[in-house]
């Protein structure tokens, strides 16, 4: 028989809060976690600024930093999230005699994780020493003199996607299969996926499953600007993401990460664990269409869609909240209404629809674990999360982004959606357990 799978723990590093309660509170509060860039002087860049994780030191969540200290931004985001998700699953970290009740070699980590970013300075500099303007090429002997004199070995192994979660492994003592996936924007929601099924076919008993990323550095910042695909309201940095709006033009490049641990509802009952819902559904496509545009009629998008209430066992009339994907870009927020037009029919305009990201800026391969996370919440305490910034809607779309303000209302399904670059989709489903 195919095991169900619950969520016995959550935990969240990102703009507004390091913790899932304050987090929670702040989305309630509609509050903005986009400023001014200050990792680096972007002053003379299109876009002047981001939703970056402040305030932050993870070595407050494992008793021995050395071993993390050359950790990626991501890496170190994610030791918070999943220090706070064992601690709520009651998972031991950080003990060679864990006492929790799970096999070490049956406990798995997936995480949809984003390439590290290099030592900047040190990179830049070694490219100006290096660049000999008289023959318009690399001098790559002095390159090396540079770069080999400076760069850190281990700085540059943490670019590697999979750090993050072996960082976790490290935390943690799992031993069981460890994946990571780059799916641009879709990538923790694959990983929440995929884990599911893992647990599911009876590879693990518990999953620690979800996404870290930054990108919030200089050649980040300069790709997704030259893509024009970020916001250059440089006067007005708090509303400057906002989905759904006639005046969008752009999304808010962030950065954090997100940690739920996943478990079949074996394990959790035989560890009398709460659990916090049940993940029923998961549908996954691509559009093969272009690399940074979706499909006019959002076909992969539906596919997702259909492929996780088929998976879920469910109708579209059964969905009482979707957490779009909803970036602010004028394409993504027309196509996915479509998209979710096409699935949900004459319900469609009755279900709502929100973007948390328009409070969080765009978490890149951590915005799926980020909002699935709000999923669950919305389901424990009854609360739909808005769209905030959503005060000149656009005309062409017409469902119900929740403008502005929570809803009261009660939550026992809910969708969460996540559509990468490159045309990944991929969609997850959760429900109250009973």
């Amino acid at each position: 028989m195919t095991e169900r799978v619950v969520i016995t723990g959550m935990g969240i590093v990102c703009p507004l809060g390091h913790d899932v309660e304050t987090f929670w509170q702040a989305i309630l509060a509609g509050q903005s976690g986009v400023a001014r860039t200050t990792i680096f002087d972007a002053s003379t860049f299109p876009t002047t600024f981001d939703a970056e994780v402040k305030d932050y030191d993870f070595a407050g969540f494992t008793g021995d930093p050395s071993l993390h200290e050359h950790g990626n931004r991501g890496s170190h985001f994610v030791l918070g999230a999943a220090a706070q998700a064992c601690r709520q699953a009651g998972i031991d970290i950080e003990t060679d005699e864990p006492a929790d009740g799970i096999d070490r070699s049956r406990l798995g980590i997936y995480l949809g994780a984003g390439e590290g970013s290099v030592d900047n300075d040190v990179f830049f500099a070694a490219i100006v020493a290096g660049w000999d303007a008289q023959k318009n090429e690399m001098d790559w002997g002095r390159w090396a003199e540079v770069a080999f004199g400076r760069m850190s070995a281990m700085r540059e192994l943490e670019q590697e996607p999979n750090m993050p979660a072996s960082h976790v492994a490290l935390l943690t003592g799992a031993r069981g299969p460890t994946r990571s996936c780059l799916t641009a924007c879709a990538a923790s929601t694959q990983a929440v996926g995929e884990a599911m099924m893992m647990i599911r076919r009876g590879d693990a008993d518990v999953m620690i499953a979800g996404g870290a990323h930054s990108m919030i550095h200089p050649l980040g910042l300069t790709g997704f600007n030259r893509l024009t695909a970020l916001s250059t309201r440089n006067e007005s940095p708090q509303t400057a993401s906002r989905p759904f709006t006639a005046s969008r033009d752009g999304f808010v490049l962030g950065e954090g990460a997100g940690a739920l641990v996943l478990e079949s509802l074996s394990s959790a009952k035989k560890r009398g664990m709460e659990i916090l819902a049940e993940v029923i559904g998961y549908g996954s496509s691509t559009d093969a269409f272009r690399i940074t545009d979706m499909h006019e009629e959002g076909r992969g998008a539906v596919q997702a869609m259909t492929a996780a209430l088929a998976d879920a066992g469910l109708s579209y009339q059964d969905v009482d909240y979707v957490n779009t994907h909803g970036t602010s870009t004028a394409e993504n927020d027309s196509i996915e209404t479509k998209a979710i037009k096409a699935v949900f029919r004459d319900k469609a305009k009755n279900t709502p629809a929100s973007s948390v990201k328009s409070m969080l800026g765009h978490l890149i391969g951590a915005a799926g674990a980020a909002e699935l996370i709000t999923c669950i919440l919305a389901i424990r305490d009854g609360m739909v999360p808005p769209t905030i910034n959503l005060n000149d809607p656009d005309p062409a779309l017409d469902l119900d982004y929740v403008p502005n303000k929570p809803r009261k209302m009660p939550v026992n399904v809910a969708m969460n959606e996540s559509f990468g670059f490159g045309g990944q989709n991929d969609v997850v489903i959760v429900r109250r357990f009973s």
